[in-house]
């Protein structure tokens, strides 16, 4: 019994999944990783799963958003990526794009129909972890209004209550804070 509930907090956390991969789904996230993108190119058109999860949750296509590997992204996209997967974090491809400032890869992502409002484990949505994790700066700046523009929950809170506009104050992000307040942030 004890190795079952094991089993079944690794799978819920995302450090084991229960999905084996293929050589080719294995040799995808890899070429994704180091950014390889004419092996990607041949393992997508060759048909490989570009949704496959490794052990650590990540995909082809989770990869190339987090990292802004936005050729292959653009290629994960075309061959069906599915938009509501998430990282080990409980986040989409878009959470850790805007995270790591990750501009065009953000813009990209923003074409499609992913979730802008989803919120992680973490209790942030794209919105607040550009101002939780981001510099404030011009490339955060973008983002940020990237995401307001494509209807952001600018009052969308997190687990202790704080909203995007609170945190862009409690960290002095005065030009994010006036972007905020512009969309109706409070």
């Amino acid at each position: 019994m004890r190795i079952f509930l094991t089993l079944l907090f690794l799978l819920w956390t995302g450090a084991v999944t229960a999905q084996s991969l293929t050589a080719n789904e294995r040799a995808l996230i890899e070429a994704t990783a180091r950014n390889d993108i004419e092996t990607a190119r041949r393992l997508i058109a060759a048909g490989t799963n570009v949704n496959a999860q490794n052990e650590q949750r990540d995909s082809a296509f989770l990869l190339a958003g987090a990292e802004g590997r936005l050729e292959i992204l653009k290629l994960t996209l075309q061959a069906g990526a599915d938009l509501k997967s998430t990282n080990r974090y409980g986040g989409t491809a878009l959470i850790p794009a805007c995270h790591h400032g990750h501009v065009e890869t953000v813009r990209e992502l923003l074409k499609t129909a992913i979730d802008v409002d989803h919120v992680n484990r973490l209790g942030w949505t794209a919105l607040l972890e550009t101002v939780i994790l981001g510099d404030g700066g011009p490339t955060y700046i973008e983002i940020a209004r990237l995401l307001i523009a494509h209807k952001a929950n600018v009052n969308l809170a997190d687990n202790q209550g704080v909203t995007p506009l609170g945190h862009a104050h409690q960290r002095g992000f005065r030009e994010i804070a006036q972007l905020l307040e512009a969309a109706g942030g409070r």
